[in-house]
């Protein structure tokens, strides 16, 4: 057993659709969140400047003595290197690699699609990864770089009519290529996209799967934590939220990834002291 919290970190507030899930799969342990809302989004970066940021988030969820590390951020898990991760001093999983492996798990036509960040798709990490995993696999993707502003913005599955209008329009633009290439499964390669999973489902079809990488990672996680020994004998956890620009705004738009599992205090630091 081990009580010291979970660390998770994003770009923003998208990663909390990774702690809604760990607080669903987890109840019982502690969390620790940071997120970089005063230098998002990392999509539209230089690899070289999303390296030395998720340095710097590393580097303060180290400080908060967590017992492992998961990089909610696409962007991120698509750039940090796998040597690096390895030398860290605690596990570290990104949410490339648990939706890579949920996508080839799910895929019965081997045609699969990812969309994200610029970032994120001009890496190519899912594809290495897909083609690794499901030889032969035929892979669209896609950058979307409106969609998380969209989310940010509060135009998502459930608001109103004329916001869910405009969603559906540039979910339409971006997704049309990907629709026409007969795709089963569709990664959505950010973790603001769950929160428009509804729209992207319904213009793609029921016939496609839709990998969520927050869900993913988070399954993953509680099975890391099992077969290392690492949960907690607490009977129900806490989180702890961290971010990097003003707190102010932070409940309104939080209660939109959390949903019921809102709560817990928020904290502005100094991200670049670390």
């Amino acid at each position: 057993m081990d009580n010291r919290p979970i660390g998770v970190f994003d770009s923003g507030l998208g990663g909390l659709t990774g702690v809604r899930e760990l607080r669903k799969r987890l109840p019982s342990e502690n969390i620790v969140y940071f997120g970089d809302t005063g230098r998002v989004p990392y999509g539209s970066r230089s690899p070289e400047t999303i390296l030395q940021y998720a340095r710097q988030d590393i580097a303060f969820l180290l400080s908060q003595n967590v017992k492992c590390i998961m990089a909610a951020c696409g962007t991120v898990s698509s750039i940090y290197p796998a040597a690096e991760a390895e030398a860290l001093p605690v596990p570290f999983l990104g949410v490339v690699a648990a939706a890579a492996r949920e996508a080839a798990f799910l895929t019965r036509s081997r045609r699969i699609g990812v969309i994200g960040t610029a970032a994120t798709i001009r890496s190519r990490s899912y594809e290495t990864l897909l083609r690794r995993l499901v030889p032969g696999a035929e892979i669209a993707t896609q950058a979307c770089p409106l969609f998380v502003p969209l989310v940010e913005a509060g135009y998502v599955d459930g608001s109103a009519p004329e916001h869910q209008q405009i969603t559906r329009l540039v979910i339409e633009q971006y997704l049309a290529g990907i629709r026409e290439a007969g795709v089963d499964t569709l990664i959505l390669g950010c973790t603001h996209y769950p929160l428009i999973k509804g729209m992207i489902g319904e213009y793609m079809g029921p016939q496609v799967a839709l990998v969520d990488p927050g869900q993913a990672a988070a399954h993953h996680l509680e099975q890391l934590l099992g077969e290392k020994g690492l949960r907690a004998s607490r009977p129900e956890g806490q989180a702890h939220y961290y971010v990097s620009d003003t707190p102010d705004s932070f409940a309104q738009t939080a209660d939109l990834f959390l949903g019921e599992y809102r709560g817990g205090k928020v904290e502005q630091i100094a991200i670049d002291k670390y």
